[in-house]
């Protein structure tokens, strides 16, 4: 685990910096930027995820003040990328295994050709006027994300159009919102990029008035104080930390190997959760030469983090 670091005042803050990041720009030559990319992250020490496409780059990494300072500095050298915008929360250790950097068709999937952000998009909310906003009846607010990720958390009267892909949000749009209907449409997400996308794509199916909160869930929950809030629960994002929650600190939410969803404390206490095999949403679905093998990965991981602790001296 690493060290945390002491700050001029004296409060030790922990040496990971967790860095989400993405911006919409035209790339025709993003298969070029992968390796230099890479190779410039693992120099720095960086662990995580970014995707490269033609329409921009997204994704969340990991490492040291130092090594996420440079690797952001080398992206916002390129003239494209300038405006690029990041939101840090840290960590006592890498959230991430390992480092990836994918060429895809989207950095995030909406499988609709010709929707571009740099051309047209919806009205950005700041967080501290996000709650005046939601707070409006003729607003409808929809949250973006997967069923997975709105399991644990969302923001008070907000919509769950029940979406197991971001693919599927064009059909939601379809068959249950309608321009003439909702003229107020206000959407979050969790760091903004997918709200983005959606917002333009909903201009131009002729919704006139659309908001979406900048910066996303995990800007809102930073800036604003929890006695202000209108968040409840946690935020899943795509890392062992599994959930976060006011001021960005690790939830308690954790992740059931068995189906890959969060699992809230509640969850925990059921019958049906056996930590690293089952939770409530898959007991009943998992086979039993799925168990065996998900008992032996728990088994293994569990000593493997034994010889690492006796590593450490623990």
């Amino acid at each position: 685990m690493a060290e945390a670091v002491a700050t001029a005042t004296g409060d030790a803050t922990p040496a990971v910096v967790v860095a989400a990041l993405y911006h919409f720009a035209r790339l025709d030559d993003f298969a070029d930027l992968q390796a230099p990319l890479k190779a410039l992250c693992e120099g720095a020490g960086i662990r995580g995820t970014l995707l490269l496409a033609r329409e921009g780059i997204n994704g969340t990494i990991s490492g040291s003040r130092e090594g996420i300072d440079r690797v952001l500095a080398w992206l916002r050298a390129d003239p494209r990328l300038a405006a690029l915008e990041h939101k840090e929360s840290f960590a006592d250790s890498h959230p991430f295994v390992r480092l990836k950097i994918k060429l895809k068709k989207e950095i995030v999937t909406l499988g609709v050709p010709f929707v571009d952000p740099t051309a047209v998009v919806g009205t950005y909310v700041d967080p501290q006027d996000w709650n005046a906003l939601i707070s409006d009846p003729e607003v409808v607010v929809i949250d973006t994300r997967n069923d997975y990720e709105i399991a644990i958390g969302s923001f008070e009267g907000a919509v769950d159009p029940g979406t197991r892909t971001f693919r599927e949000f064009p059909d939601y749009v379809a068959t249950r919102l309608d321009p003439q209907r909702h003229r107020k449409v206000a959407m979050f997400c969790t760091g903004g990029i997918r709200c983005e996308k959606a917002s333009s794509y909903m201009r131009q199916q002729g919704f006139e008035t659309v908001y979406h909160l900048k910066g996303g869930i995990l800007k809102y929950l930073e800036e604003v104080p929890e006695g202000e809030s209108l968040w409840r629960g946690e935020c899943f994002v795509f890392d062992e930390r599994v959930g976060v929650t006011h001021g960005l600190k690790v939830g308690a939410s954790a992740m059931c190997y068995g189906c890959r969803r969060p699992v809230t404390p509640e969850d925990m206490a059921s019958e049906h959760y056996e930590e690293g095999i089952s939770c409530p949403a898959c007991h009943d679905s998992l086979t039993d030469e799925q168990r065996a093998r998900f008992a032996e990965r728990r088994l293994q991981h569990g000593l493997a983090a034994e010889r690492a602790r006796r590593g450490r001296g623990e």
